[in-house]
């Protein structure tokens, strides 16, 4: 079980939210990543994923992301993502769950489970499921469920290993899926600054970045395998 978060994407070129010179200094995300900003200005909303789409389709995986395709030679690998991009699934990843949304698929305005995935960066006002709905980003915003925290929590209750990097584990719910990790099952951070949370006994802490520490990781639990 690998959980990963922005950090991870980063590497990439994809800043997070939280950077400085990132995407929350031009926007607030009281007007572009909520429900209510969705009703107040879905123009406005369009056009920040538009921009955010178009970073993330000239991003490629890092040796991060094809570290953990590496890993699934001799493991059962399940990755729980905060991010919307598609790094993991381009880097060669099976089985990937994104907790957040994905940000080349739009969903129907009046029927979430109709999902299409778009074949550009644009998704503009006026373009419909084929019900005749509008397509909005198909990301959770702040204030909606996260849909897949469920599963999420199953996955991580039957997790051998668990390894975790990318994230600063302050963004809740998904944060406590620490929580849910088997005692006896073997656990990793990997993050070159101190994580927000304390550290829960039984994790084993290497302190650098995902490009760095986690090809270290997959190739030594490869050759213990």
């Amino acid at each position: 079980m690998v959980f990963t978060g922005a950090g991870i994407s980063a590497e990439s070129g994809i800043k997070t939210f939280r950077d400085s010179g990132g995407q929350w200094d031009e926007y607030d995300l009281n007007n572009v990543a909520t429900p209510e900003a969705w009703e107040r200005n879905p123009i406005l909303v369009l056009d920040f994923y538009n921009a955010r789409r178009k970073q993330v389709m000239k991003a490629k995986p890092n040796s991060a992301h094809k570290a953990l395709v590496e890993l699934e030679q001799k493991f059962n690998v399940q990755i729980i993502t905060q991010n919307v991009d598609d790094l993991h699934e381009r880097a060669g990843s099976k089985n990937v769950l994104h907790l957040h949304g994905e940000i080349m698929k739009a969903q129907s305005t009046a029927d979430p489970s109709l999902v299409h995935t778009l074949q550009n960066s644009s998704l503009l006002h006026g373009d419909k499921c084929k019900n005749g709905s509008q397509l909005r980003p198909h990301i959770v915003w702040f204030g909606e469920l996260v849909p897949n925290m469920e599963l999420a929590y199953l996955l991580v209750e039957n997790a051998d290993i668990l390894i975790v990097t990318g994230t600063s584990l302050n963004v809740y719910p998904a944060a406590g899926l620490l929580e849910y990790a088997p005692k006896k099952s073997a656990k990793y951070i990997i993050d070159p600054n101190d994580v927000s949370l304390v550290i829960e006994e039984g994790f084993t802490y290497i302190k650098k970045n995902a490009g760095n520490g986690l090809p270290e990781l997959c190739q030594k639990l490869l050759n213990e395998k």
